[in-house]
């Protein structure tokens, strides 16, 4: 493990020294390769959530389960790409052909590789320029259980939402046990030291009920279309594609 870990520290070194200008060029590359190919998507759900967690697990079934009822009403589903909560999101929504399962891909050193769920799979040198891909073209993003990852893309979506650099999207946590600690933090930490406001809590909308999120989300598609109403975009082919969902 410690040869390991020099060796990726040498390959982190490697990178900082190596020629700046040819990194501007693999991040431009990231941005004109995800704006090219998820620009005219239609509507989608972002679904976020562990790479470890295994086939039996009950948040496994229920990502799968909830990405499966999203497809069938007409929704495209995004992840992250890899195994476990998105795999199982890939797949529930792999299984219906009228809607695109989006994988966006990352190189990992260890448990990132594609799931064979996908019908449209993109890779990306840099995870800042793939956070965008998955945000960017969502009418809701989903947060299941997960770690370190999962958790920063939980807190980046609140931030963009919170500072509406993204407008008429929600966020569902699903796992009240497992989330439930997190969001007390949140309340009693944040919201009590005056570094959020109350208004902020309201967010999140942390629940268990798979159906209910089903519902809120053809909310937040209404949503969604009343804001490019308001800046005079109806005659977008992306306003067209939500509204013919919306029918």
């Amino acid at each position: 493990m410690k040869n390991k870990n020099k060796e990726l520290t040498k390959k982190y070194i490697k990178d900082i020294k190596s020629a700046d200008v040819w990194s501007v060029f693999r991040i431009i590359a990231d941005f004109v390769k995800g704006f090219d190919e998820l620009g005219n998507l239609g509507p989608t759900v972002t679904i976020f959530g562990s790479a470890r967690t295994h086939e039996k697990d009950f948040y496994y079934q229920e990502s799968k389960e909830l990405a499966s009822r999203l497809a069938s009403k007409g929704y495209n589903v995004m992840t992250g790409g890899g195994p476990g909560i998105m795999e199982a999101a890939n797949r529930g929504a792999h299984e219906h052909q009228n809607v695109e399962s989006i994988g966006l891909n990352i190189d990992l050193e260890h448990e990132q590789v594609i799931n064979k769920f996908t019908t449209k799979s993109l890779s990306f040198d840099y995870f800042f320029s793939r956070k965008v891909m998955l945000v960017k073209y969502s009418v809701a993003y989903v947060i299941f259980p997960g770690g370190f990852g999962t958790l920063d893309e939980l807190f980046e979506a609140l931030t963009l939402v919170q500072t509406r650099k993204v407008s008429g999207v929600k966020i569902f946590v699903i796992g009240t046990e497992f989330y439930q600690p997190l969001l007390n933090f949140i309340e009693t930490k944040l919201l009590k030291n005056g570094m959020i406001e109350k208004v902020d809590l309201e967010l999140i909308r942390l629940t268990d009920d798979i159906e209910c999120v089903v519902k809120e989300i053809d909310v937040c598609l209404s949503t969604q279309l009343e804001v490019l109403e308001e800046v005079g975009l109806e005659e977008t082919e992306y306003y067209k594609s939500l509204s013919s969902l919306n029918k």
